[in-house]
């Protein structure tokens, strides 16, 4: 056998080597292949961001509860400054609760667990009616069935005293008897449900370390 026809062997041999080393460090393909794409298209592309991120849209916390671009809706943002942690739905749920602990407190005659979540003057003008039915020898036997609506009526903020106030509009189910020294129903059925409206203000300093609103004022 001729050098020249055992140098292609051995070309031949190294060729077949290479291709198969190639082959299982970089795999196959098979089907169809998408062109490549060249290293500046893809660099523009990986230089976009994936997302497209909107700012300055309104505040869901306070156009769920109030006209967009109404002065309440302009005080609560101013709220939210003072206060950044403030929220308006997390107010309403405290002020869903609230409002039955103090009706209830005030319906049987007991301030003492409420009256630091009421500012003196409604604190003074319950105990007054308090009063008054015990002279009387009236008691008031109440039960809280359940709250139909709850709404934000109104906000309010004095931005030099930092004062915030929320009126919350409520109808409320409850039954309800007034019964003299005798025990004797002199008011109310106890098996009928009565639907109540009350209008509650509620008052606090934004920004203050005491994190208790108060109750300011009451209408129905």
């Amino acid at each position: 056998m001729s050098s020249a026809v055992i140098q292609l062997l051995v070309l031949a041999g190294i060729a077949v080597f290479l291709i198969l080393r190639l082959r299982s460090v970089l795999g196959t393909r098979e089907g169809f292949e998408k062109p490549p794409v060249s290293v500046q298209s893809d660099r523009r592309r990986n230089d976009r961001p994936e997302f497209e991120v909107i700012e300055g849209g309104p505040d869901r916390d306070i156009v769920d509860h109030v006209p967009d671009g109404s002065e309440s809706a302009r005080d609560l943002a101013a709220m939210k400054l003072a206060e950044p942690g403030f929220g308006v739905g997390e107010f309403l749920e405290g002020a869903r609760g609230a409002y039955e602990m103090i009706l209830m407190a005030f319906e049987n005659g007991d301030l003492s667990d409420v009256r630091q979540f009421l500012a003196p003057d409604v604190a003074e003008a319950f105990q007054e009616v308090i009063d008054a039915r015990r002279e009387q020898g009236l008691t008031v036997h109440a039960s809280f069935v359940g709250l139909r609506e709850l709404d934000l009526a109104e906000a309010r903020y004095d931005r030099e005293s930092s004062r915030g106030e929320m009126t919350v509009r409520y109808v409320s189910e409850l039954t309800s008897v007034v019964k003299d020294s005798e025990g004797r129903i002199v008011e109310g059925d106890p098996n009928e449900i009565r639907r109540q409206k009350d209008v509650w203000t509620f008052s606090r300093i934004m920004g203050s370390d005491d994190p208790n609103w108060q109750l300011a004022a009451t209408g129905g």
